[in-house]
């Protein structure tokens, strides 16, 4: 999820210095009080940014939660890379374990996906965010394929889904918390599944397009 960057792909200055403050301000802001509770008065005194500059480059809050959310799009992250695709997609299903569940950290990841649900302009934040997130994770089913493990034509989107969504379901549908056992039975399961064929084209169709 979402979470304070130190360094950006964007050059730095003036202008990038105030666009980070008020941004990692606005994302401590969500995770301590919520979308709910978030106004831009409190991130100009939290990140030092005048509210007049806030107001004037995003507009409201929700702006300033879109614009945060999407900075996790700028961060340097790769998938695992431990030998085989059971190995990749645990790696994976550990890191949102340990971001959901740890003291410190769960906060602001819960908050953005809350946040998804109030604003539309979250929503679409965060769908990109996780658009990003699934494009890096494909290296983990492209390696896979590349070591015979699963078969030409598997969809790496899907794969990373079906390892993925159980934790979620755990988290948010069915509130039973989740433990670094499921994950690794989830990964598990959709590796055993990809190996099994399930997520390529068959009989003339086309297997589901990334989103």
């Amino acid at each position: 999820m979402a979470t304070e960057i130190s360094g950006t792909k964007r050059p730095g200055g003036r202008t990038e210095r105030t666009r980070l403050a008020a941004l990692n301000a606005t994302l401590e802001l969500l995770g301590e009080r919520g979308y709910a509770e978030l106004t831009v008065e409190a991130v100009a005194e939290r990140s030092g940014v005048h509210k007049t500059t806030l107001y004037r480059r995003w507009e409201s809050a929700e702006g300033l939660v879109a614009a945060a959310l999407q900075m996790g799009t700028e961060q340097e992250w790769a998938a695992p890379d431990t030998g085989s695709l059971e190995g990749d997609l645990r790696g994976i299903n550990l890191e949102l374990v340990h971001y959901f569940t740890s003291p410190g950290e769960r906060e602001l990841p819960t908050a953005s996906i809350s946040a998804a649900f109030l604003s539309a302009r979250a929503a679409d934040a965060l769908r990109e965010f996780y658009v990003d997130r699934h494009a890096r994770s494909a290296a983990v089913v492209d390696r896979a394929v590349e070591r015979g493990e699963v078969p030409e034509g598997t969809d790496p989107v899907e794969v990373v889904r079906v390892a993925c969504g159980p934790i979620f379901y755990r988290l948010f549908v069915s509130r039973e918390g989740v433990t670094p056992e499921d994950a690794g039975v989830a990964a598990k399961a959709a590796a055993a599944a990809a190996k099994a064929g399930v997520f390529t084209a068959t009989d003339g169709g086309t297997a589901a397009p990334p989103a």
